[in-house]
């Protein structure tokens, strides 16, 4: 699992069939330290995330491990909103009031 930050959404009228009804993010990979790097993924979106949200996500074949993503053409999948996260006892990023703070 990876931690990313939803920064947009793609629209495809015209896709693959077994990719009809799936949202698709935008995600910006985010180290522990909360750190935004510059690698883009393109996820679906199996939890009801939206823009500006931390999120986990999976990539590879485990993103077809979810119930939306069973057995479709997909690379990435978002499986979890995180609401906070700590590293060596320190909290590095709480969600507060739809807003991420340090």
């Amino acid at each position: 699992m990876l931690i990313g930050k939803v920064v947009g959404t793609v629209v495809a009228s015209r896709k693959e069939e077994k990719l009809e009804g799936v949202k698709l993010l935008i995600l910006k990979q985010v180290d522990v330290e909360g750190r935004e790097g510059s690698n883009y993924v393109v996820a679906v979106d199996a939890v009801g995330a939206g823009v500006g949200e931390v999120v986990l996500y999976a990539s590879g074949s485990s993103a077809r491990q979810t119930v939306i993503t069973d057995k479709r053409p997909v690379d990435a999948v978002v499986m979890a909103i995180i609401d906070q996260w700590e590293v060596g006892g320190k909290t590095k990023y709480r969600k507060v009031e739809g807003e991420l703070a340090s």
